[in-house]
């Protein structure tokens, strides 16, 4: 991570020295999952009555556990459903279209859980990974605060980075969200499926490394450090939740 001092001498001698359309970000960039690490954190609590909230990064969700479509965030439907002791399945739907299917499944001890995990865009082709978390903390059965450091990644995940309206990039992700930002501090909504909510803004560090910060709702969710190599053709995401426990590490390779 850049030393904070550091970061802000640059940023007075070369934010706005770059427009758009010579920007070194700007390009296809296809996720290495080889060279990355796809940390996720979740966390499922138990109110009792069949009712449990669930908390994905973007806020809790509370929710009956019987299979039916229920009120979630950003305007989405969320529904679990028992299949077995040991077995969930979870569904996320906007408008009735779904755009995520989870199947989950405890370990015989109840200390790991698995998550065949699958985004399903309104065009193109799914995007499948599958997580294996580990309880941290107390909890029992599926709830408890899990967290990933494992995964597969089986489908090609490709980011591309755009100009936007002149001095901004546009950061289009195959979630089919996209970011578009500008270099004056101010939050943006995102656009894409999860709207209602998620923001982001950006902040050149030097010409080689960016800094953006999503909120939700107008609260820090996370930091992004975005890096170039020295030859522009890996670019690394740095992600951090306030109070994770581990960062996301995304490595890139240009197309």
């Amino acid at each position: 991570m850049f030393n904070r001092v550091f970061q802000l001498l640059l940023f007075c001698f070369v934010a706005g020295a770059l427009s758009a359309a010579d920007d070194p970000f700007v390009g296809d960039w296809k996720l290495n999952p080889s060279r990355s690490k796809l940390t996720d954190e979740m966390k499922v609590e138990s109110l009792g009555a069949n009712k449990y909230r669930f908390d994905f990064g973007g806020g809790g969700e509370t929710i009956l556990v019987d299979g039916a479509d229920h009120a979630g965030g950003f305007g989405t439907t969320l529904s679990v459903r028992v299949e077995g002791p040991k077995n969930w399945k979870v569904v996320r739907k906007k408008d009735g279209r779904m755009l995520v299917t989870a199947k989950w499944n405890l370990s015989q001890d109840n200390n790991t859980l698995t998550d065949d995990f699958t985004f399903v865009p309104q065009n193109g082709a799914p995007t499948n990974v599958k997580y294996t978390y580990k309880r941290r903390g107390s909890g029992s059965g599926f709830a408890g605060t899990w967290v990933s450091t494992s995964e597969a990644m089986n489908s090609v995940f490709v980011l591309q980075i755009r100009p936007y309206q002149g001095d901004g990039l546009s950061f289009i992700y195959p979630s089919e969200e996209r970011k578009n930002v500008k270099f004056d501090g101010k939050d943006y909504p995102n656009v894409g499926p999860m709207e209602g909510g998620p923001t982001s803004s950006i902040r050149r560090v030097h010409d080689h490394a960016l800094e953006m910060t999503d909120k939700i709702n107008g609260k820090i969710a996370q930091t992004e450090q975005i890096t170039l190599s020295s030859d522009v053709k890996t670019l690394t995401i740095t992600a951090r939740r306030p109070g994770g426990s581990e960062p996301t590490i995304q490595v890139f390779e240009r197309q």
